[in-house]
């Protein structure tokens, strides 16, 4: 029994647009559409899969996340048990469930498959899940709508072309037609450079705020206390690949919130900088809200801790942790964790 079935028999009407063929075709149907493919592999056997259905898939802004066109999502679920379901498992890799995976066309990468650019393994809250899937489709979003307005440009050459090789064949009439229509593709397409000119300055603009905001997080930063202080939380943090890689071992006050372990991690380039030492305080960017996009988390056992501006480094953490940080963007992977606002 398919997932989609058991959920409906289990649920009643869910809302949810299961796609009703095989992987295949939804694969297929989302190359051809440039949409977005949201594959939900579940294992009945699974603790999990009753609680993550319920609370999870089947919340309300899941449910309407999926069903906005605005997104557009295709969704496929499958049962492990069943053999197309278990050998998308196999290829994927999949080693956690319930598992979600989001694949795209990634044409920025030079290809011309399909390929993941999402995964959420395991169960996580409903606000997490859609947080990431919304995260990765904004990404992608811009590059797809290229290839979109790429093909409709191609068609319109197309078209304008035909017309060209029957305008021998037509009259006055419709060669004023043709000249309209020539007018209105250059028209459309000066409007797509327009609007991608404009995308690439909000970008520009989005990165320089990024970096005035890890500017001003640094000369606000507290100082690591000495060596001879008993009241620290001493911290060994692993950076990721993407980073340059590293070790860090630093000590923080036992106050100190793990937002502004965040922000260290962040801000570690900055701070690393001789300029900053020296640097005055500078006022924080005005409307800007900050996003965190890697996380922090400890190995054995696995908890991944939240920026949060309440709780401290000792309640959370202890007097030490060994801690790695995982770039959430590069890796293309998430188990637990979100983008998180600062």
């Amino acid at each position: 029994m398919s997932i989609a079935v058991g959920i409906e028999e289990e649920y009643g009407n869910t809302g949810l647009p299961w796609f009703e063929g095989g992987v295949a075709q939804a694969q297929d149907l989302a190359k051809k559409e440039l949409k977005f493919l949201l594959m939900v592999l579940m294992s009945p056997e699974h603790d999990d899969t009753e609680s993550f259905t319920r609370e999870t898939l089947l919340a309300p802004d899941v449910v309407s996340f999926i069903n906005d066109p605005a997104n557009n999502v295709i969704l496929w679920g499958g049962n492990i048990l069943d053999s197309e379901a278990y050998q998308v498992a196999q290829e994927y890799n999949c080693t956690k469930y319930p598992f979600s995976a989001i694949v795209c066309l990634t044409p920025k990468e030079g290809s011309t498959r399909m390929s993941i650019i999402k995964r959420l393994a395991g169960p996580m809250p409903a606000s997490t899940y859609l947080s990431e899937a919304q995260a990765a489709i904004n990404k992608y979003a811009p590059d797809l709508a290229g290839v979109r307005a790429d093909r409709t440009a191609q068609e319109v050459t197309r078209s304008l072309r035909n017309e060209q090789d029957s305008a021998y064949e037509r009259s006055l009439a419709k060669d004023r037609e043709r000249a309209r229509q020539r007018r209105e593709a250059e028209k459309a397409a000066a409007e797509a450079a327009r609007k991608a000119e404009e995308e690439t300055e909000a970008a520009a603009r989005r990165e320089e705020q990024r970096e005035k905001w890890k500017r001003w997080r640094a000369t606000i930063m507290d100082e690591e206390p000495p060596a001879s202080s008993k009241d620290v939380v001493r911290i060994a943090l692993k950076l990721p690949e993407s980073s340059g890689g590293g070790r860090i071992v630093r000590r923080f006050r036992n106050d100190t919130t793990m937002e502004a372990l965040y922000a260290f991690v962040e801000c570690y380039d900055v701070l690393t900088a001789e300029e900053v030492k020296t640097e005055k305080a500078t006022a924080k960017p005005e409307g800007y809200e900050h996003e965190y996009q890697f996380r922090i988390a400890s190995v054995m056992p696995r908890i991944v801790y939240e920026p949060s501006t309440e709780e401290t480094m000792a309640q959370k953490i202890g007097r030490s942790g060994n801690l790695i940080v995982e770039d959430m963007l590069a890796d293309g992977e998430s188990d637990e964790g979100e983008d998180y606002s600062s």
